[in-house]
């Protein structure tokens, strides 16, 4: 689109004058204590810039652009030093913070690539190795602030890696291996070349593989002087960029800060396979998370035109405002344990999924010793002292909802959970049972396998083969409570049948479920915390401080939501902080409506 008709059409959508060509920029000033916007350049942008360059500059200002991260190298293309001065500079002159980054992809002789079915790189390679360092060094004196995307990982087969790794399973090779590459090729060159550089890592989104590609966690958040966080989700019905939900945006960020608190500051999202209401959903479940920067992924999207953008600035108001009162009050909820480099088995991306069920699950690499209410899933299971846990847990009074993948890795649980595990082999089950009925659930519903309720009390059966399977159960034992949910998200074999390798392959019938049985799954979760929700699959529930609460509709219509807040003292009323619209407390409810692929604040006055 032309420069000029798309200025015209941004003016027309937040119904302001073209001639203020300053006013986004400076709201955005104004309110950067709160909310800051960034956006990347890849190589290629950063070698054309200067063709547009008025442009460019009147369109990041007016959409409330503060910071801009030049990229040095990408897949081959190296950014001449003396030209990435020149645009850092131009950028600086106009009003920008300036950072750098580097996208360590191969490509045009740069390095070696892997052996694999991804475009990284081979970093056992010694050549690899010395050309990255060597653009490192050449980049680091032009940045005081700089970020390595995404690809500071390998699944690299050859047998250059096979002979490195020995006898060492895959993971941890692949963790030692480029914790010492973080070091040895980007952080001690940075910091050689530039004492004052502060460097950082930008973790991709698909937290449950992070350890099989060689993201050591722990030990790039203490290598590391910043942490940033990929909350990209994009699309949610499409197989373009997998089947993600976009809760998982909140999963990664959340459970990222539970290991580095001080040092996890921006979300970084982009376009890709995003209509506008997708591109700004990734904006609010960064902001719920904690994100108080955002850098938006990529120039080339916003500049061509990507409705999101313009949505996005239209509603940065209403984001400052949200990540203000989240600042002062975490989202709280129903803690999700999973130690850092646990393994998911067949509970891959169960979170994310649970948490677009209205279950405002808090993710955490910490045991949450304190929570009434917790969620155990397989990854727990890494813990080596958690059955001891979850007896304190219980003997405390406690609530723990297990996966029979928990169940499979913790057979001693099994007595306090009232179940035993017959066979736990993936099941597709066709329908729920429902008040004796049986209901189909689109996509099949996945179930680890096939349970004995030897002691626990059933609340739900699912349907598989013509035979009633437990689907879940509750079970009352050492002073608290334990349930227990049969399902499975992916195996391996799913993956391979799309050619995916790191997100989610293909659609869950978790999120087909009947609301009446939404209902009732999700009461056993939440009502420990005294709060309760009559509302469809694809709702999201995210409580923050003792007032607010926030709830988001997914669905392609609109959904009618009861709601029992926390909050009920006499008087009370709740106002909607988007729209001024008062909804009244009645009975001890909240009775409102929300949109089609639309959110309510609602505050306690």
């Amino acid at each position: 689109m032309h420069r000029i008709a798309w200025l015209i059409l941004f003016a027309g959508i937040v119904g302001m004058p073209c001639a203020a060509a300053e006013s986004g920029h400076e709201r955005a000033l104004a309110r950067q204590d709160d909310l800051r916007l960034g956006v990347y350049l890849t190589a290629g942008a950063v070698d054309g810039v200067f063709e547009a360059r008025s442009a460019s500059v009147e369109l990041l200002r007016e959409y409330g652009f503060t910071r801009v991260i030049l990229e040095v190298y990408r897949s081959g293309h190296v950014v001449p030093p003396e030209h990435l001065a020149g645009v850092r500079d131009y950028f600086r002159d106009n009003g920008f913070d300036v950072a750098g980054g580097i996208a360590t992809t191969p490509g045009g002789g740069v390095g070696v690539p892997q052996e694999g079915p991804l475009s990284w790189y081979n970093w056992q390679n010694r050549k690899t190795r010395h050309d990255l360092e060597r653009i490192m060094r050449s980049a680091a004196p032009l940045f005081d602030v700089f970020v390595i995307d995404d690809f500071l990982c390998t699944g690299d087969l050859s047998q250059e890696s096979v002979a490195a790794k020995g006898e060492l399973p895959w993971d941890k090779y692949r963790c030692g291996l480029m914790a010492a590459v973080a070091q040895e090729v980007f952080i001690a060159p940075a910091k050689q070349e530039n004492p004052g550089i502060t460097m950082i890592v930008k973790f991709p989104q698909w937290y449950d593989l992070f350890h099989l590609h060689g993201y050591d966690v722990d030990q790039h958040a203490a290598q590391f002087d910043r942490v940033w966080v990929g909350t990209e989700t994009r699309g949610a019905r499409t197989q373009r960029y997998g089947f993600v939900q976009p809760y998982e945006g909140f999963v990664n960020y959340r459970w990222l800060a539970s290991i580095a608190p001080e040092k996890t500051e921006c979300a970084w999202f982009d376009h890709g396979d995003c209509d506008a209401l997708d591109f700004v959903d990734q904006a609010y479940q960064s902001v719920l998370a904690g994100a108080r920067n955002i850098c938006v992924f990529n120039y080339s999207d916003v500049v061509g035109g990507h409705p999101g953008c313009a949505l996005l600035a239209q509603q940065f108001e209403q984001l400052a405002d949200l990540a203000a009162a989240v600042r002062l009050d975490p989202v709280w909820g129903i803690p999700a344990y999973k130690p850092s480099g646990s393994d998911a088995g067949g509970d891959v991306y169960l979170m994310d999924f649970i948490g677009m069920l209205g279950v405002p699950l808090v993710p955490t690499a910490a045991f949450p010793s304190q929570a009434r209410s917790l969620f155990l899933p397989a990854q727990a299971a890494a813990d080596p002292e958690i059955l001891g846990k979850l007896q304190t847990h219980l003997a405390s009074g406690g609530r723990a909802i297990l996966t029979a993948g928990f169940l499979s890795r913790v057979p001693d649980a099994a007595d306090a959970a009232g179940v035993k595990p017959t066979l736990l082999e993936p099941l597709k089950a066709s329908a729920i049972l429902l008040d004796g009925e049986s209901v189909p659930v689109r996509h099949g519903l996945d179930l680890a396998g096939r349970l004995d309720a030897a002691q626990a009390e059933v609340l739900l059966e699912a349907i598989c083969n013509d035979s009633a399977v437990p689907f879940l159960t509750r079970h009352r034992a050492q002073g608290g409570e334990v349930a227990v949910l049969n399902c499975h998200t992916f195996s391996q074999a799913d993956f391979d049948a799309v050619g995916e390798v790191l997100l989610a392959p293909r659609r869950l019938g978790l999120l087909e479920l009947p609301q009446t049985v939404a209902n009732q799954l999700r009461a056993v979760f939440i009502q420990p915390l005294d709060l309760a929700m009559e509302a469809p699959a694809r709702v999201t529930l995210q409580p923050f401080g003792e007032r607010s609460l926030f709830v988001q509709n997914y669905n392609e219509e609109p959904v009618s939501i009861l709601l029992r807040p926390v909050l009920q003292e006499s008087g009370i009323m709740y106002r909607d902080r988007f729209t001024g619209e008062t909804v009244p407390l009645t009975g001890g409810c909240l009775h409102f409506e929300v949109g089609s692929r639309a959110r309510r604040w609602l505050e306690a006055q």
